[in-house]
């Protein structure tokens, strides 16, 4: 593994950089609302639409990296990450009112179009470049901490360069991307990656096949992602709302103040990603144990609106994200075969998308009825997540390893023509 340190320093700086080119925005969110005249669930948008054209765009982009390599669809799409930053920081400065709202619009949407084909593609790459299961875990851990380090980082970025100019962090956005695709293109050298030949009709044929094979556990780990994220940005969303109209509390302070919780996160998924090693049942009853954490904690702050109380039990709600989020990624990353990783973990980007997409609009218009509302809604949806977790998630064990909860390969159908190849490693 230390021979791949410096691939893992650029492959980590892109979910680092991709989550502050989205999260660094969630505190300075009721500035731009004033600065633009804009309701706050129009400016909430400003995240929905980022995540939701990456949702459409993911799949395409991994069924790409299956077909041409991981590599050479990172770097155009951090390229695209670029322009579309750059267009959204130009329409911030220069332009005023619903029409700079517009074109800030025009230039998220662009930048989720990258965003699409970067930092997902970083899950699958990292398990290309390790033969072992323990090598995979830990690097897949590293990358989790800098994405939730990046969401660490964030809320502290966003309100110091918020404190100066409301729209510093768009200006800052292009230049972070630009850091992050340099890393790539000189240090990251990627593995020989046997690249499929399927059409894009085999492709679609393929991908129905697996998921109608193996689909109780692939979607109970895509759900799982989803339920994950809508918590962090749903309650991140909530917090720069209550700290601001309620406590008055803006730039730096609310950053740190919102960075707490995230810290935890953080520090959780380190750990979880270098002490699950290689043992599947470990990881199933971890993400488990995450997510009952984050349902119990969002239950128990409904019955509390004091700030520093609902901060506290989010924490602990937030260890259990942490918990969460490397344990689905190795399970899954390690449970597909090169072939169709891309794709497959592209589909698991895409539904963590859509929970970042949907938390700060749903908790934009649940604000309106009461707090009670509000987080027992949320922890609903947690519990979902701790159900498919303890029901669905059931790592497949060989005969000979049922101790250890190795996991076999995912056992893919082939178009007939490929069909010669063994997909499966035993």
């Amino acid at each position: 593994m230390e021979n791949k340190k410096w691939d893992l320093v650029a492959l980590a700086s892109v979910p680092l950089i991709m989550t502050l080119g989205n999260s660094m925005l969630i505190p300075i969110l009721p500035q731009i609302s004033k600065a633009l005249g804009i309701s706050s669930f129009m400016v909430s948008m400003l995240i929905t639409v980022y995540a939701v054209v990456a949702i459409l765009m993911i799949p395409i982009a991994g069924y790409l990296s299956d077909r041409f390599g991981r590599k050479k669809i990172i770097i155009p799409s951090l390229i695209i990450a670029v322009a579309g930053s750059s267009v959204s920081a130009a329409a911030a400065w220069l332009m005023n009112g619903s029409a700079a709202y517009t074109v800030i619009l025009g230039g998220r949407l662009l930048q989720g179009v990258g965003a699409a084909g970067a930092f997902p593609l970083v899950i699958p790459l990292v398990g290309d470049m390790f033969k072992e299961d323990e090598q995979v875990s830990k690097g897949l851990g590293i990358i989790e901490t800098s994405n939730t380090f990046g969401k660490v980082l964030s809320p502290i970025l966003g309100a110091f360069l918020g404190s100066f100019i409301w729209f510093l962090p768009f200006l800052a956005i292009p230049v972070l991307c630009v850091f992050s695709l340099l890393l790539v293109i000189f240090l990251v050298k990627s593995p020989p990656h046997d690249k499929t030949e399927q059409t894009l009709g085999e492709f679609l044929k393929t991908t129905k096949e697996v998921l109608h094979e193996k689909g109780r556990w692939l979607y109970a780990i895509f759900a799982i992602g989803g339920i994950a994220m809508f918590g962090i940005f749903g309650v991140q969303f909530y917090l720069s709302e209550t700290l601001e109209s309620a406590y008055g509390m803006k730039g730096i302070l609310k950053g740190l103040v919102l960075a707490i919780p995230l810290a935890a996160l953080c520090l959780a998924s380190f750990l979880a990603g270098k002490f699950t090693g290689h043992n599947k049942a470990i990881m199933k009853w971890t993400g488990f144990t995450g997510m009952t954490l984050l349902t119990m904690s969002l239950v128990i702050i409904g019955f509390y609106e004091q700030i520093y109380f609902v901060i506290g039990l989010m924490t602990i709600g937030s260890i259990g994200i942490g918990l969460v989020l490397p344990s689905m990624d190795t399970l899954l990353t390690e449970g597909i075969e090169k072939e169709q990783r891309g794709t497959i973990t592209s589909l698991y980007s895409s539904m963590r998308f859509i929970g970042v997409s949907l938390g700060p609009p749903v908790v934009s218009l649940l604000l309106a009825a009461n707090h009670w509302i509000l987080f027992i809604t949320l922890a609903a949806v947690a519990a979902v997540g701790a159900l498919l977790t303890f029901f669905a998630v059931k790592p497949e064990q060989r005969e000979e390893d049922d101790e250890t909860g190795e996991v076999q390969r995912v056992q893919f159908p082939q178009p007939t023509a490929h069909r010669n190849k063994n997909l499966v490693r035993k």
